[in-house]
């Protein structure tokens, strides 16, 4: 059976666009098509500077949140990764295979560094090596596939050369994983600016739609959406930015495609204030389910504690066979 692994960093509340272009796939498809791994990467939170008590706290929420969009622990597996020690045992043989160079080139690590340059703040080494521990996050299960949002797909291609690399000077340890994009909304946009992603850590929040809003927030968010020159409704996203993601919004939230719907709104007349209004409910009552599903979770947290927990040792126990292999393939002697 196909083995998929993907994983959520709790660096901030989530997104839509974290439902739409990732967790609403797991749900609907992932967790029922292949032997599924989802994991809280909490680790990841750790490359600049945090509150380890907002961190803690947005661990457990978004794992609340998963199992609230409906990923189900009968159909797959959900953990946090530092509950499971085969992901940095794993990174540190994968640091020695990685390079400097190879490091430096990631896009993510670029933009982030100048942000934390800019700002004052001194740059973490973590910031730099971590596309190597999610490699080993990869890695560790030996996954085929990785969903991912298109601003991850460098480091999954960086994932497939460390495997091959490590393969050819070690021997066969490691399935070599492929990135698998979603169709729709593989990267929904900031309402406010919809040239940047809609990122769950940003400090303006205007333009981000959470998945714990109010429905009214929803619809002040999404009816104060940036829009774009003139009135026409048109799929356009290198004219039209706004308007595109609206459209790639409403169609993820409805199965459509973002040019049909701009085909129907061009036919009848309509403007952007309709296609506000539409997208704005269509958000809204996506939503619904996930924030009452949240509120009864949260209510009774052992229950959660129970999933995490039960994910955890499964995730050790196909973790460490690939893991120990890599130590020995390496050259490291086996303990006494």
């Amino acid at each position: 059976m196909t083995r998929i692994f993907s994983g959520i960093k709790p660096s901030g509340h989530l997104t839509l666009g974290n439902y739409l272009g990732a967790l609403r796939q797991w749900v609907q498809a992932d967790q029922h098509r292949a032997d599924a791994l989802f994991c809280v990467v909490d680790l990841h939170a750790l490359t600049v500077d945090h509150d380890p008590a907002r961190v803690r706290r947005l661990s457990r929420q978004t794992a609340s949140l998963f199992l609230a969009a409906g990923l189900d622990p009968e159909l797959c597996t959900l953990f946090v990764q530092s509950h499971v020690h085969e992901h940095t045992r794993l990174s540190y043989l994968l640091e020695c295979t990685a390079t400097d160079g190879e490091m430096r080139r990631m896009i993510q690590y670029k933009e982030k560094a100048a942000r934390e340059r800019a700002g004052g703040g001194s740059v973490r080494l973590s910031l730099l090596t971590y596309p190597v521990l999610m490699a080993a996050d990869i890695l560790a299960y030996g996954a085929d596939e990785v969903p991912v949002g298109d601003d991850q797909a460098q480091h999954v291609e960086l994932t497939r050369d460390l495997a091959e690399r490590f393969n050819q000077r070690y021997g066969a340890t490691f399935v070599v994983p492929r990135a698998v994009l979603p169709s729709v909304a593989a990267r929904v946009m900031d309402l406010q600016d919809p040239t940047s992603k809609m990122g769950k850590s940003h400090a303006e929040t205007s333009g981000i739609v959470y998945l714990l809003d109010e429905a009214d927030v929803v619809r002040k968010k999404i009816m104060r959406a940036v829009t774009d020159s003139g009135s026409e409704v048109a799929y356009d996203p290198e004219a039209q930015p706004g308007v595109a993601n609206l459209l790639e919004i409403l169609a993820g939230c409805t199965g459509r495609k973002p040019l049909d719907l701009a085909a129907e709104y061009s036919t009848r007349g309509s403007g952007y204030g309709a296609l506000k209004k539409d997208t704005a409910e269509a958000v809204v009552e996506l939503l619904r389910p996930i924030r009452e599903r949240h509120a009864q979770l949260c209510a009774d947290p052992g229950q959660v504690d129970d999933v995490l927990r039960a994910g955890a040792e499964r995730a050790r126990g196909l973790a460490r066979p690939t893991v120990d292999a890599a130590y020995r393939a390496i050259g490291l002697l086996p303990p006494v």
